[in-house]
């Protein structure tokens, strides 16, 4: 296939363009405006292979998107192009609107306009939190952060133009991501860098939020199992194999990293913040789709490739991600 990856510079939609070229032999053009959590880094696995091609450019930009369909000339556009961080979308939600909603309709017109297959990365987020049991496709929306919010109204808009305009369009939601080149604002590779520098590893609340944890591997695949096998105007759940508590993980974090549990440190919980969330996936598995890779193996490969590509994470930890760490938890990380 000819695929437009829109946000394909980022953490998932990297993993993502890497098995499409690896696995499919597929035409990649990535579309990404590099915000802080999109990096040409993540390119470094295939930035060599023929079928890969590169353009900056913002979703929300009529302009860039017309451009890169133009040099593209896809069969369909996959957009993981998101503001990604429910800290930040508390702090700083103008971001996560423009690129949620207006980025994700300008690209829906593009798709519009000539024909195309489309795709919304999605999350878990937008069904909030469940006590007990296992979110399905038809489970209601009850979004409950600015992030899952906007998440959510992409998600009903991309639901629009298939009911009205007939867009073959689909949706694929997934659990909470985890593995290699993840931004370490998120809870796994946070928790592991500072592991690995002495720094205090701050838990918001008792700890005790329950996360479905897949890696970012099996969401990619499943997304890929929805571009080619989903129908349009489906909506598919991509849920991990395996649920654990945030304080179990980090203590797992503590042992693979032969860090102190003196460093573990509860902080202020953050506003709103989701108690549990649960994904079933029956749907997508009977699209041929089952995931690989269970927590605990995926978490020990994840803590050993942080280990050993500093080159990846450095100059994130030496640069403005610093001064958001100071501004989130109130202290200075180690040099």
């Amino acid at each position: 296939m000819r695929l437009l990856v829109c946000g394909g510079a980022g953490f998932i939609g990297s993993t993502f363009v890497r098995l499409r070229l690896q696995e499919q032999g597929d035409e990649v053009m990535v579309l990404d405006k590099l915000t802080y959590a999109g990096r040409e880094e993540n390119f470094h696995e295939f930035s060599e292979d023929p079928g890969f091609r590169f353009m900056r450019g913002a979703i929300e930009d009529r302009e860039a998107v017309a451009a890169a369909i133009e040099a593209s000339a896809p069969d369909a556009i996959v957009n993981f192009a998101a503001e990604t961080h429910v800290d930040r979308s508390i702090a700083e939600p103008d971001a996560f609107v423009t690129t949620h909603a207006l980025g994700t309709y300008v690209l829906l017109e593009a798709a519009r306009e000539n024909d195309l297959r489309y795709v919304q990365v999605s999350t878990d987020e937008v069904y909030g939190s469940i006590d007990v049991g296992t979110f399905t496709e038809e489970s209601p929306l009850r979004p409950s952060s600015p992030y899952s919010a906007t998440k959510t109204g992409a998600d009903l808009l991309v639901e629009s133009y298939f009911h009205t305009y007939g867009l073959p369009a689909s949706i694929c939601r997934g659990s909470n991501n985890y593995g290699p080149y993840q931004y370490p604002e998120k809870l796994i590779p946070l928790m592991i860098l500072n592991a690995l520098h002495g720094d205090a590893l701050p838990v918001y609340g008792d700890g005790m939020q329950v996360r479905n944890w897949i890696h970012a591997t099996d969401f990619a695949r499943a997304i890929g199992h929805v571009l080619e096998h989903g129908a349009p105007g489906e909506v598919y759940n991509a849920g991990g194999p395996d649920e654990e508590a945030n304080m179990v993980v980090v203590r797992r974090i503590v042992e693979l990293t032969g860090a102190q549990e003196s460093q573990i440190e509860h902080v202020t919980d953050r506003p709103g913040h989701d108690r549990r969330y649960s994904l079933s996936s029956e749907k997508v598995r009977a699209l041929g789709w089952a995931p690989r890779k269970r927590f605990e193996e995926g978490l020990a490969e994840t803590v050993a490739w942080y280990r050993e590509n500093a080159w990846w994470w450095e100059p994130i930890r030496s640069g403005e991600y610093r001064k958001y760490y100071e501004r989130q938890y109130g202290r200075s990380l180690q040099p």
